[in-house]
């Protein structure tokens, strides 16, 4: 089935064209366009094989550069020859989740029924269903089993979801600083973000594809707001504090003023760049509503039990958008389904944002846990 790609480099494969895909909300997906990136090369025997979940608005450009902005890969400093994810040891694979913008599946895409971009008739996704579509490219890819799953943040979703819904098929899991369920607090700054878009005028009700005006104010105020969750007071203060952007004295006008207004401004407009307006909605949405406990009849450890895979859980100190005592749930529910659990609190002051970041102690916890699962696994350490 596979056409066992190159070793490293950026692919899209249509899926679903015999069995459609069926999604939460009832409705099947045909045809179905994944696009990823891959890392390194994979072993005779396929263990090798890890896959890499991105975030809210990262995309399959781990370590790749990302072709609208021209950045290096979000992951970069994770990926590479001697890097902790060693693309010298590991096969990589990073894909864009269904319901995206950069080659997945998703709303911009013409919706076969009627010719025209799918818009709001796109079906509503969750976190499930970003899984099913991953769980055909690893059939596609012919790979039994991923030695590693990892994520962060709504990457570590999935990479719970995959240990819950194909234990067979995880060696191994790392999810960091996640949730087994999305908090009413999250899903309220999922909310403002989502109002903010289709406030915009030019929204249209979801169908400006063909309109020469898209909702980029709106897109870039959500932004805005979720990129403040990603930070914390210490990291905000250090990096700005209440210094003047560009000037010496107050406008005593709605100029960005203040460095970290200029900064957020930055934000907003360099992500409408990138990102549809729509994948945005779609995407917050199915975080909304992850939830594992739910679906496992008010047991979280029921959507573990009997597993084989070693998990490794990472939160951060200063993570107050999924603090540690939400990533604890998750160690306190493995441990309750007798699964081989590792956790690690790291000390930092960056944020949820410090799985993106520079942050050593994570670089060291991960080195191990994947050194240690490589020898139980066959692997070279």
């Amino acid at each position: 089935m596979s056409a066992n790609p190159p070793h490293s480099g950026n692919h899209s494969v249509v899926l679903a064209t015999e069995t459609p895909l069926p999604l939460d909300c009832g409705i099947s997906l045909e045809a179905v366009s994944i696009a990823y990136c891959t890392y390194g090369k994979l072993n005779a025997d396929k263990s090798n094989a890890i896959l890499i979940c991105h975030a809210l608005t990262g995309d399959q450009f781990a370590a790749s550069r990302q072709p609208l902005t021209g950045k290096n890969g979000w992951w970069d400093l994770m990926i590479g020859p001697g890097k902790v994810l060693d693309t010298d040891k590991y096969f990589i694979v990073c894909s864009n989740v269904l319901g995206g913008c950069m080659g997945t599946t998703g709303p911009k895409d013409t919706d076969p029924k009627t010719g025209k971009p799918y818009g709001l008739n796109f079906p509503i996704i969750t976190i499930a269903d970003m899984v099913r579509a991953q769980a055909l490219l690893q059939d596609y890819l012919e790979i039994e089993s991923w030695f590693c799953v990892i994520g962060g943040s709504m990457g570590g979703m999935q990479a719970l979801q995959w240990a819950s819904t194909y234990p067979d098929r995880v060696f191994s899991a790392i999810p960091i600083a996640c949730a087994a369920r999305h908090s009413a607090q999250n899903i309220a700054f999922h909310e403002v973000g989502r109002q903010a878009v289709m406030a915009d005028p030019n929204w249209q009700s979801g169908n400006y594809y063909a309109s020469e005006e898209k909702p980029t104010a709106g897109l870039a105020v959500a932004r805005m707001a979720a990129h403040v969750t990603y930070l914390s007071e210490a990291a905000l203060h250090r990096k700005f504090g209440r210094n003047l952007q560009d000037r010496d004295n107050l406008t005593y006008g709605f100029d960005a003023d203040f460095q970290v207004e200029s900064y957020l401004r930055y934000q907003g407009i360099n992500f409408v760049d990138r990102f549809d307006a729509n994948s945005y909605l779609y995407i917050t949405r199915a975080m909304d509503y992850f939830d594992l406990v739910e679906d496992h009849g008010g047991s979280l450890a029921n959507a573990f039990e009997g597993t084989n895979t070693r998990f490794c859980i990472v939160s951060f100190t200063s993570d107050w958008l999924f603090p540690t005592s939400e990533n604890k749930e998750i160690v306190h529910a493995l441990i309750a389904a007798a699964a081989n659990v590792s956790f690690v609190e790291v000390e930092t002051d960056k944020g949820h944002d410090a799985f993106l970041l520079d942050t050593p102690e994570m670089f060291k916890t991960i080195d191990g846990f994947l050194r240690s699962s490589a020898k139980s696994r066959g692997l070279p350490s």
